[in-house]
């Protein structure tokens, strides 16, 4: 057996990017805890069928509110990938209990646990959310890891995702800087790509209402979207490169929703798309230069949708 490069815990591991992460160490000879709600529960059954998941992989019962729980799971682990994350559905009727908790309280916890384990690095990952709800931003200039969102404007808007985003990052950072706990931040933005687990998470539902909802009108958006994979593997460059530091904006596609359509159109042209395209919001461009001058690469759009759709239609979600 090959010599394995030792243990890495990733929370959500059941989730959209947490299924993809598992898939990614294993391939890499890592030995993981992945922390889920429930092991036994069939929702994650498609982990235990990864490649080398007999024998590397073990599903440890976890909940970000939990410390003690988090404690065991992270323990004797060199490195933490801090994946999980509450995504809201359409309403929030309890902000501070259903995101603001679990994401800000989840993330101190899962660090507390890491600098108890004595654990080498901790990669949480954050959001593009994080970066662009930023108003004073000079207008029309590429966002960089300098731009914060702010969080008072993603109150008053009642962005709750942005700002239980918001909030975590920068307690993670504040934290680190109390404790000397090595922490890198990953900031991705709208994450598309095929899917690993049985159920629909938030952000391929976006990419399959617009090919299944035939909206009569849907606004003209300005989307920047990286694909799953790249996504995990931008986590593992910033777990493993000595260099890394501080945040990372993880993107790689800007487009309106209206191009995005007719790209859509020319590979499958059978689905029901939106007909209409009303005028769509500014444009906020971020930049991925510094993930890439670590080493990151992307692969293409267009690789990115067919295997999203090909994924969906697999799982019997489009057809």
């Amino acid at each position: 057996m090959a010599a394995t490069k030792g243990k890495l815990c990733v929370t959500g591991a059941g989730g959209y990017l947490g299924s993809w992460v598992v898939k990614l160490l294993l391939s890499r000879d890592y030995i993981v805890n992945g922390t889920v709600r429930e092991p036994t529960d069939k929702k994650y059954a498609h982990l235990n069928e990864l490649d080398k998941a007999s024998d590397n992989l073990k599903l440890v019962k976890a909940d970000l509110l939990d410390y003690n729980s988090l404690y065991s799971a992270i323990q004797g682990c060199s490195g933490v990938l801090h994946v999980a994350t509450p995504v809201p559905s359409s309403s929030v009727t309890n902000p501070e209990v259903e995101m603001i908790e679990p994401a800000v309280k989840g993330t101190l916890n899962v660090l507390k646990a890491c600098a108890e384990a004595e654990v080498k690095r901790v990669v949480v990952v954050s959001s593009g959310a994080a970066v662009s709800m930023n108003p004073s931003w000079p207008k029309g200039q590429v966002m960089d890891e300098s731009s914060w969102s702010n969080k008072e404007y993603c109150r008053t808007t009642k962005n709750w995702y942005c700002f239980s985003k918001t909030e975590a990052e920068s307690e993670a950072f504040e934290y680190a800087k109390q404790s000397g706990l090595d922490v890198v931040t990953v900031c991705p933005t709208l994450i598309w790509g095929p899917i690993l687990q049985p159920t629909i998470n938030a952000s391929s539902m976006v990419l399959i209402k617009l090919l299944r909802e035939g909206y009569e009108s849907i606004e003209n958006k300005y989307r920047m979207i990286v694909d799953v994979r790249d996504v995990a593997e931008a986590l593992l460059l910033a777990y493993e490169k000595p260099e890394a530091e501080g945040r990372y904006i993880c993107t790689a596609h800007g487009t309106r929703t209206k191009d995005l359509v007719e790209k859509l159109k020319s590979i499958y042209p059978n689905y029901n798309y939106p007909k209409n395209f009303t005028e769509g919001g500014e444009e906020q461009r971020l930049s991925s230069e510094k993930l890439q001058r670590l080493g990151w690469s992307y692969r293409s759009l267009e690789e990115t949708l067919v295997d999203s759709v090909e994924s969906y239609r697999k799982a019997g979600i489009l057809d």
